[in-house]
């Protein structure tokens, strides 16, 4: 009787497990109900972003739970992508969350809008939908429609730590008074990434009272740094540093105390414009008065890079984002309808960019 009451025992525990086991791996419905946007207030309305509101509530969603068929632990993801983007392909990620609601600042929506490359000051088209998936589990997808909206970005200026370069050339290049590292327009260094590497383009005159310069961080001369023995090594307080007329990339390591300048003329190269060869620059002008190089060209459909020295070996810029803003070494900018054109590329302070004006 006892063995049995065990082997009774026992199998009621096996049961019991199965039951654990059916339980831990619910079946996941093959039609899950997708869910749906209930606060449609922001539906095809039109809103121009300022940096002043940036902490301002700008969207307000909320949308009923999606149901997978069993209690599942759902992650949410609100997605913006472009009006044309039907299908979301290269859709923005706004929120990441388990709740039924996201609201989303004037601030946050523009970071993401400048991110995908669109224009600031540009009306965009856009539109907005919920993603719903069961959190770690290999599951369909489900979304709900999306929203349409338009809004129109604006540039944040990112303020970069420079150094300036005062010397007797600043009156003949457009850049104030001689010698004075607190004029406003005088030329500046900047550090992108905040680490102490500084560069910057500046023009130096045949004209100018002295053809020398200094580097001074802060617009005084209470920190400022010369070249003694002129070997590229930079001394405090020390000898101003001679140079040939010409347009410069300066750059500075303020690590290693050493800076580097190299002459440059830029040019237009690329199937747009003469083609790759290593001869076939669209040569461009330096404009002193705007402190930008121009062109005059008649391009043709078809990818364009700007390069100086008409070599690979020194500095190339093209468009990551396809915003206008130069990027060092970037994908090429592609031309989108051949015709005369005015090409003006501006080095002249962050951010870096370039203009393509159709005639």
């Amino acid at each position: 009787m006892r063995l049995t009451g065990f082997l009774t025992l026992l199998v009621a525990i096996v049961f019991a497990m199965a039951s654990c086991d059916r339980d831990e791996n619910p079946v996941m419905s093959s039609d899950p109900t997708a869910p749906s946007i209930s606060s449609e207030n922001f539906e095809g309305q039109s809103f121009s972003l300022t940096e002043d509101n940036a902490d301002e509530e700008l969207l307000s969603l909320e949308w009923s739970a999606a149901d997978f068929g069993y209690d599942a632990a759902i992650e949410y993801e609100v997605q913006l992508a472009e009006l044309d983007d039907e299908d979301f392909e290269a859709a923005a990620e706004l929120v990441s969350t388990r709740e039924t609601e996201a609201t989303i600042t004037v601030g946050q929506l523009n970071d993401e809008l400048i991110s995908m490359g669109l224009p600031d000051g540009v009306e965009a088209d856009l539109h907005v939908r919920v993603l719903a998936e069961v959190d770690g589990a290999e599951a369909s997808e489900v979304v709900t429609d999306p929203i349409p909206f338009t809004a129109t970005p604006y540039l944040v200026q990112i303020e970069y730590p420079e150094l300036q370069v005062p010397g007797g050339y600043q009156g003949a290049s457009n850049y104030g008074n001689d010698w004075s590292p607190d004029d406003e327009d005088i030329a500046r260094l900047y550090s992108f990434d905040d680490d102490d590497n500084y560069e910057g383009y500046v023009y130096i005159d045949e004209d100018s009272d002295a053809l020398m310069f200094k580097f001074t961080q802060g617009a005084s001369w209470d920190n400022n740094w010369g070249d003694d023995d002129v070997d590229g090594t930079l001394d405090p307080d020390g000898a101003d540093i001679e140079a040939d007329p010409g347009y410069y990339r300066m750059t500075v390591d303020m690590d290693a105390m050493e800076y580097e300048t190299t002459q440059m003329e830029w040019g237009i190269i690329g199937e747009a414009a003469n083609g790759w060869g290593d001869d076939d620059d669209i040569m461009m002008e330096y404009d002193m008065e705007e402190h930008v190089w121009t062109a005059d060209v008649t391009l043709d459909e078809g990818p364009m890079k700007f390069r100086a020295n008409q070599s690979w070996d020194y500095r190339d810029y093209g468009d990551d984002e396809g915003n206008f803003q130069v990027d060092a070494g970037g994908a090429d900018i592609e031309v989108e309808e051949a015709g005369d054109y005015t090409v003006i590329l501006n080095l002249h302070e962050p951010d870096f960019s370039y203009e393509l004006i159709q005639n």
